[in-house]
């Protein structure tokens, strides 16, 4: 059986460049189409992203769970950007059920998948999901664990100690800012994310990464960074540099990052 834990690690950082919700008519530059997208993803790959975190969206725009699409997606980034790590995601938005969620996954197969766990494990009837989390880890795909609150982190370990989620490594993103005023993070809001890393995740081989939401987005992940995690950045979460200023478009925002990086002797390779 290949362990998660055999599976290329994380890249310092990833780019999420459009996400869910966002739209056009919240920045020109956000992708939208699969063209978009690969575009994107070969410009945010030249400013210093090792993976991309990729949403499709149906012809008027709208968040979909579409296995045609993503596979067309993961061919077209094959060829154009063929050294840069792909997650696709299981968002439900609302709209999609776990069930949906892993026919995605098995219809799709890919290497790479992010997953809440409060969205395919939304309450104590676990069957069904240690089937699924079983099957991907057979099958060589790296879950990359979606985490909202310490409270999520503290379930996620309850899932790895009861073996519903299996394997000797695991991959997490940490949110902030989600449920602050205006999705607006700070980088103490970390602080509780990493007290329970402490206390439970020891045994554990944990790859953990942050997203931020709102006008502090760099400063939050340059701060996790220094404590030992990696960074997803990019449009899905915020559309501003560092300086207050509204960013060109995500290479723009992994240009910040970077440069922020390295002003503190920190390189990307």
């Amino acid at each position: 059986m290949r362990l998660e834990k055999d599976v290329a690690p994380l890249p310092l950082i990833m780019v999420a460049p459009n996400g869910a919700r966002r739209t056009k008519a919240d920045h020109q530059a956000l992708p939208m189409s699969i063209r978009d997208t690969v575009d994107t993803a070969v410009a945010c790959f030249k400013a210093g992203a090792g993976a991309i975190h990729a949403h499709v969206r149906d012809d008027s725009g709208g968040h979909v769970l579409d296995a045609d699409r993503y596979q067309e997606l993961l061919s077209e980034l094959a060829s154009a950007a063929p050294h840069m790590q792909v997650q696709i995601t299981t968002e439900a938005v609302g709209k999609y059920t776990p069930d949906e969620q892993r026919q995605l996954v098995r219809a799709v197969k890919p290497s790479f998948v992010s997953i809440a766990v409060r969205e395919m494990v939304p309450d104590n009837n676990t069957d069904a999901a240690a089937v699924f989390y079983e099957e991907v880890l057979k099958d060589g795909c790296t879950v990359q664990h979606i985490l909202y609150s310490p409270e999520d982190l503290d379930r996620f370990f309850d899932l790895v100690e009861s073996g519903v989620i299996p394997g000797n490594g695991h991959q997490i993103l940490l949110v902030l800012g989600r449920y602050s005023s205006n999705q607006e993070s700070a980088p103490e809001d970390l602080e509780p994310f990493l007290e329970r890393l402490e206390a439970r995740g020891n045994g554990n081989r944990i790859d953990w990464a942050v997203c931020a939401f709102g006008h502090r987005e760099t400063e939050c992940l340059v701060h996790a960074i220094q404590k030992g995690g990696k960074a997803r950045i990019g449009f899905e979460n915020s559309l501003w540099n560092r300086d207050g200023a509204c960013a060109n478009d995500n290479a723009d925002r992994v240009k910040d990052l970077v440069a922020a990086l390295e002003e503190k002797n920190i390189s990307v390779l």
